[in-house]
C-alpha cells in the first residue's frame, strides 16, 4: 500500500477531530489570517524579520523609525564624554545597548553554565513586603532587596564593582505522551557568585527573565482596555478552568494605577514606561520617568560617579526610541493554507490553548495612526494566569502572584530560530523548543497540557506545524 500523503493525513485528522468533540475544524485559512499585524504586517521571514518598520509607515515616518533605531542599536558611553547625547552609562548595568539584549529585536537566551555574564538575561530581586514597604510597593510592585535593589547588575563601569556574577545549572525530568514518546524537560537553578557588596537579605526572592521579542508592541498597546477586560474571569464563571485577570500597576506619568500590558508579569502599563525602566535598570540611564541612580545606599562608589546630566536620556531621545519600539512590524504568517497547519490549528483549539492565547483583537485609537483600527492576531490576552508550581518564580509583582505570568504573544514564535539563532522559550529560557514549552504548562493550563499529552505523533507534528507558522 502506498503511504498516505500529508494532505490526506491532515484531512483524516480533521474528520476524526470533528467527530469526537465540538472543536471547530479549520479546513481553510480565515480571510486575512496571514496578516498578523493587519495593514502594518511586514513580509519578511529571515534574520531581519523582527527589525522592519510597520509596512504602512510613510517614507518620512520611516526616517523617524531609523533615528529611533540608532538609539536602540548603538551603545551608550560612560560620562563625561564628548558624545553628550549618548553618555551617562552605568555605573551599574547589565548591558550598554538595548540591542545587546534584544539581538535583532528578538528573543534573549539564558546564561549558560560556563558564562560569567548573563547577556540578554536578567535576575530580578525583591524581599517579602512589610508595612514599611507600602509606598515603594505601590510604585514598584515589589520591596527591593536592601543592598542590591530590584535587579542584579552583573556589569559595571571602571572604578565600580559589579554586583555579582550569574550562571545557571539545570535539573531534568521526563514527560511521557500516551503513545510512549518521551520529552526531557530542564529546570534552571540560579547560581550567584562574587557578590560585590556583601550578603543578600536571607529571604531574597529571585526571578530569571530573558529578553522578549520587540515586534508588535505598539499594536498591543492599542488594544482597547475594554477588549482585554472582556476576557477577565477571575472566578472561572464559565467553568473552563481559566481565570485570567489583569495586573494593576503604577503609571509614572499619571501617578495612578492602570492595567499592565508589558513584561513577563505585565508589570508595566505603557511602552514608554517599559522603555524608561529598561534604560534605568539595564543600563543605569536616567529619564524623566526614573531619575537619579540605580544604586543603593550601600553602593557608595556607584553613587560617587559622575553622571551624564539629568536626565541622561532626554525626553526627545526617549520619544524617538518609543516611536521605534512602537512601530517594529509583525511578520506575516507562513503556510496558513497548509493542511497540516490547519489540522494543527484545530488541535490548538481542541486543547483549549486559545482561551489564554486569544487569537484576534481589533485595535482602537492608537498613539500612531498606522496602528489604529487594525485586525491583529497576537495570540495573547495580556492577562495573568496561574501557571502552576513548575513555572513559579515565587516572586510577586504588583498584583501578580509568584505563580502567575502574563500570556506571552505567540506571533513570530515560528521565526525564533531564524532571528535569534535558538529556540529557547518561556520566561527563563528553560524550554529548548515549542514542545518543551507546552509541557511546562500547569495550573490553569494543566488540562490543555494533558490533552496534548494524549496526542500521537501525527497530531504532535500538526500542532507544532501550526505554531511554527505563527
Amino acid at each position: 500500500m502506498r503511504p498516505l500523503s500529508r494532505a490526506i493525513l491532515a484531512a483524516l485528522l480533521l474528520l476524526t477531530l470533528s467527530a469526537c468533540d465540538d472543536t471547530p475544524s479549520f479546513d481553510k485559512a480565515e480571510p486575512g489570517e496571514a496578516l498578523s499585524g493587519g495593514d502594518a504586517t511586514v513580509m519578511k521571514s529571515d534574520q531581519n524579520a523582527f527589525s522592519m518598520p510597520s509596512a504602512n509607515l510613510s517614507p518620512v515616518r520611516r526616517l523617524d523609525f531609523s533615528v529611533g533605531n540608532s538609539f536602540f542599536r548603538n551603545p551608550w558611553v560612560i560620562a563625561p564624554s564628548s558624545t553628550t547625547a549618548r553618555d551617562g552609562l552605568g555605573p551599574l548595568l547589565n548591558t550598554n545597548a538595548c540591542q545587546s539584549c534584544h539581538i535583532k529585536d528578538g528573543r534573549g537566551r539564558p546564561a549558560e553554565a560556563e558564562r560569567g555574564n548573563a547577556v540578554s538575561m536578567l535576575v530580578r530581586l525583591s524581599i517579602p513586603a512589610g508595612p514599611e514597604h507600602a509606598e515603594v510597593v505601590r510604585e514598584r510592585g515589589i520591596a527591593p532587596e536592601p543592598t542590591y535593589g530590584g535587579q542584579l547588575q552583573d556589569m559595571a563601569i571602571p572604578g565600580v564593582t559589579p554586583e555579582a556574577k550569574v550562571r545557571l545549572k539545570y535539573s531534568t525530568h521526563t514527560e511521557r505522551f500516551a503513545d510512549g514518546f518521551e520529552v526531557g524537560l530542564r529546570k534552571p537553578a540560579l547560581v550567584i557568585t562574587d557578590l560585590g557588596y556583601g550578603p543578600m537579605h536571607p529571604d531574597t526572592q529571585f526571578s530569571i527573565r530573558v529578553a522578549t521579542p520587540m515586534i508588535g508592541l505598539g499594536l498591543l498597546e492599542a488594544i482597547p482596555e475594554s477588549a482585554l477586560l472582556a476576557n477577565v474571569d477571575p472566578d472561572d464563571r464559565n467553568g473552563d478552568g481559566i481565570s485570567g485577570r489583569p495586573n494593576k500597576v503604577f503609571d509614572q506619568t499619571s501617578r495612578n494605577t492602570m492595567i499592565g500590558r508589558f513584561g513577563w508579569k505585565a508589570g508595566q502599563p505603557s511602552l514608554n514606561q517599559q522603555n524608561a525602566d529598561a534604560f534605568f535598570n539595564d543600563m543605569g540611564l536616567s529619564t524623566s520617568l526614573f531619575s537619579g541612580r540605580n544604586c543603593t545606599e550601600a553602593q557608595t562608589d556607584c553613587l560617587a560617579m559622575p553622571n551624564g546630566g539629568e536626565p541622561e536620556v532626554s525626553d526627545h531621545i526617549l520619544a524617538q526610541v518609543l516611536f521605534y519600539t512602537r512601530n517594529l512590524g509583525v511578520p506575516a504568517r507562513r503556510n496558513v493554507d497548509d493542511p497540516q497547519v490547519l489540522a494543527g490549528k484545530t488541535l490548538f483549539h481542541r486543547a483549549g490553548c486559545q482561551s489564554c492565547h486569544v487569537p484576534e483583537f481589533t485595535t482602537g485609537d492608537a498613539a500612531e495612526p498606522e496602528l489604529a483600527n487594525q485586525v491583529i492576531r497576537p495570540y495573547t490576552d495580556l492577562l495573568l494566569h496561574d501557571m502552576g508550581a513548575g513555572l513559579a518564580d515565587n516572586r510577586p509583582e504588583f498584583e501578580a502572584s509568584g505563580s502567575e505570568w502574563r500570556t506571552p504573544p505567540l506571533w513570530g514564535v515560528g521565526l525564533t530560530q531564524a532571528v535569534s539563532g535558538h529556540t529557547q522559550l518561556l520566561h527563563d529560557g528553560r524550554a529548548r523548543n515549542l514542545l518543551e514549552a507546552i509541557l511546562w504548562h500547569g495550573g490553569e493550563a494543566e488540562q490543555a497540557k494533558q490533552t496534548v499529552l494524549g496526542f500521537d505523533n501525527d497530531e504532535r507534528s500538526a500542532l507544532l506545524a501550526f505554531l511554527e507558522s505563527l
